[in-house]
């Protein structure tokens, strides 16, 4: 886990060693002060030299400004170090969940992931911020104060070293029990936040069927365990403080009960016992210090076992080598098998298809016939388990990712915008787009006649998910989108299901007249929508059982003859 994470770390080394080295010389000045006290106590004050009085007290306002202006660097040093250090890990997550497949993703949940990338890392970053400094301060001052205790009293300084094993003790059974705790309570954040984020999402769905008082009370469920959760770590870790405490004071007791017979003997001034109580306050604080930062660390320590699972998991498609682009747009599959992971039913079984470039092809079947699962293995969103596919004629597993998915556009069932402009959004297709090029991609999508109706045309800005637009107006952006890519295969899955008949038509007449040599996929529940395809096949649980034109099937295919008579008859009833 660390020589996975400690390299993002390394950028910012030397605001580590900066902040090591001010903390450093801010400890030494700092106690350097205390034993000034001492002199100041026993030969100014006690002497009423007001001479050496002021020489002293000019001598400690002087180190006093230098401990403050190291500690103001120690922590300029320390902050910048473990923000890098959170915003490296966060870009570096981020970079990997990129490369994730579905599969990949699936493994941990959105909501974790975001978890992960978010309170994960800051709960990282904070600890660093604090680690760096304390742990290089408090080491340094509880050596120091150890050293000057020794140099002013050995007997008193002795008392000291009581303390550590008892302190270490503590510390170690508060940290062992709290990991765990921490572990639980992130888990159930990640649960609240899947919560959180179905809800927001679905929140239509959520007022149509009238569940929110469901959903309410699940997300009080969640939202009290990670309260319980919560409670449980940080109520175990305050118990430091109390045991702590009572130690320290244990200890200040005993020594102002050996000082004073001390004092009494004259084996020891006022001012040096001044000065043995405050290298005892530094060393208890600092010490305090010390144990509050492991404490820190322990949740921190969580954080990092779960940022670490994010950036070594391997995603489970391998990027090919080559960059040449995709030639045109046939598509071969050969004896083609899928199933999600190593074992299980096979989802696609013995796949054979010979598609040519520019062809039209339609794709039926029932609900779960794995109509959407053929489609995705194309650009690989997964990746076939068994057979080959080829597209412009070499096996899709040798082109770079992006070279293959520059050459094959996609409309998935989901259609997804991000917030912005409609510009914005189709120039995910291509980056440089013109004016020209944006209304041609429109028209073919037939989204022009909606977007020459907004105020601000291209340039009217989406909410998130493009919720002000209707649905039908979302996917034939979405088409547009695709369309920018001018790619020698387009996907559509279920991509017109929310326009109406004409502009369904209207698209396809399109797609004919302007898309000749691409060639196009198309998913569709609504045969209407694949009638005058050049092919149109049909699926039943994962196989091919016919292929040819609308009049063939009618003749032989029993499953197609069904599906469009069950339709007919649901237009004359609607009709």
């Amino acid at each position: 886990m660390y020589k996975l994470i400690l390299p993002y770390l390394g950028k910012y080394k030397k605001d580590v060693i900066l902040s090591v080295i001010c903390s450093t010389v801010e400890s030494f000045f700092d106690l350097s002060v205390t034993l000034l006290m001492a002199y100041l106590l026993d030969y100014g004050i006690g002497r009423s030299d007001i001479a050496y009085t002021l020489k002293l007290g000019c001598l400690m306002i002087g180190l006093g400004l230098l401990v403050v202006g190291m500690g103001i660097l120690s922590v300029k040093y320390s902050t910048r170090a473990g923000m890098g250090f959170g915003a490296e890990l966060r870009k570096a997550q981020y970079k990997a969940i990129q490369g994730y497949t579905f599969k990949n993703i699936e493994t941990f949940g959105t909501g974790s992931l975001i978890n992960r990338l978010t309170g994960d890392v800051t709960a990282v970053q904070s600890a660093v911020c604090t680690a760096i400094k304390t742990l290089a301060r408090a080491p340094s001052m509880v050596i120091i104060a150890f050293i000057m205790s020794f140099m002013v009293n050995k007997t008193v300084a002795l008392l000291f070293l009581t303390i550590f094993p008892a302190f270490v003790i503590i510390y170690a059974i508060i940290i062992r029990n709290l990991m765990p705790r921490y572990k639980t309570m992130q888990e159930s954040i990640d649960s609240m936040n899947l919560i959180t984020q179905e809800n927001l999402t679905g929140m239509g769905i959520i007022k149509a069927f009238v569940r929110r008082d469901q959903q309410k009370k699940r997300f009080g469920d969640a939202n009290n365990k990670v309260f319980r959760s919560s409670d449980r770590a940080y109520g175990f870790g305050v118990l430091n403080g109390p045991f702590s405490n009572l130690i320290m004071y244990a200890v200040i007791i005993a020594m102002y009960r050996i000082g004073g017979d001390l004092i009494i003997k004259n084996y020891l001034s006022v001012g040096e016992l001044t000065s043995l109580i405050s290298y005892l306050n530094s060393i208890m604080t600092q010490t305090l210090g010390i144990g509050s930062v492991f404490l820190v660390l322990s949740r921190s320590v969580v954080s990092l076992r779960r940022i670490s699972e994010v950036l070594a998991q391997v995603p489970d498609i391998e990027d090919g080598s080559v960059e040449q682009a995709v030639e045109d747009g046939t598509i071969e599959f050969e004896n083609v098998s899928f199933r999600y992971g190593s074992s299980g039913k096979y989802i696609l079984e013995n796949i054979d298809l010979d598609i040519s470039s520019g062809e039209t092809i339609g794709i039926i079947g029932g609900t779960g016939s794995a109509k959407s699962t053929l489609v995705n293995l194309i650009p690989r969103l997964y990746d076939v388990s068994d057979g080959c596919i080829k597209v412009g004629g070499r096996d899709i597993r040798e082109y770079t990712l992006k070279t293959l998915r520059d050459g094959v556009s996609i409309v998935l069932q989901q259609n997804t915008l991000f917030s912005g402009t409609i510009r914005e959004n189709l120039r995910w297709g291509d980056p440089t787009a013109d004016e020209t090029e944006l209304d041609t991609a429109c028209d073919a999508a037939c989204a022009s006649e909606f977007i020459s109706r907004l105020p601000e045309g291209y340039d009217t800005v989406l909410s998130q998910g493009g919720v002000n637009l209707s649905g039908g107006q979302r996917q034939r952006l979405c088409i547009a989108r695709a369309l920018m890519k001018k790619p020698k295969v387009l996907i559509l899955d279920d991509s017109t299901s929310a326009v109406d008949m004409a502009t369904d038509a209207a698209i396809r007449r399109s797609f004919r007249e302007n898309l000749p040599g691409v060639t196009k996929l198309i998913i569709a529940q609504r045969i209407a929508s694949v009638m005058d395809a050049d092919r149109i096949i049909v699926i039943d649980e994962g196989r091919v059982t016919a292929i040819g034109s609308h009049s063939e099937l009618m003749e032989r295919s029993d499953i197609y003859r069904t599906i469009y008579k069950t339709q007919q008859e649901g237009a004359l009833i609607d009709g």
